[in-house]
């Protein structure tokens, strides 16, 4: 049985090959992607399988990042056993000019039969922002 430690290993190991988040068998027809703290002009919450992987997929084709290491997780279990809690800090560099950066996250993942339902990421978007355009 595909747990949510599962779901988010799946996540991690994409992220760290620079593919897109999410494959098509990974998500729940139903599935939702929230992101509370999104940059000015982006959505905060995304619903349905279709719609999560056009946005992924364009939100990875326009990052000009490459993303080298996903460090420092820890994984809250929570007493809803389809929930988790995880902490984690990425790594990457912009290929361009060569800067390194990192930034720490926490995630809420909600995963039933092996598809993850629900993300929850919140990401500091002003670090993220000014590793990209450190002028």
């Amino acid at each position: 049985m595909t747990t949510p430690r599962d779901v988010f290993a799946e996540m991690r190991q994409r992220w760290l090959a620079n593919d897109v988040t999410f494959e098509p068998d990974q998500l729940a027809d139903e599935a939702v992607l929230e992101m509370p703290m999104a940059a000015p002009g982006q959505p905060t919450r995304i619903q349905g399988r279709a719609q999560i992987l056009d946005f992924t997929r364009a939100g990875r084709a326009a990052l000009p990042i490459r993303f080298d290491d996903c460090r420092n997780v820890v994984v809250h279990q929570t007493t809803d056993p389809e929930v988790i809690v995880v902490e984690y800090e990425l790594v990457a560099t912009v290929p361009a000019t060569g800067a390194t950066a990192s930034a720490p996250f926490v995630g809420v993942l909600r995963a039933r039969d092996g598809k993850l339902l629900h993300w929850r990421e919140y990401q500091p978007t002003h670090t993220i922002m000014q590793a990209l355009n450190p002028a």
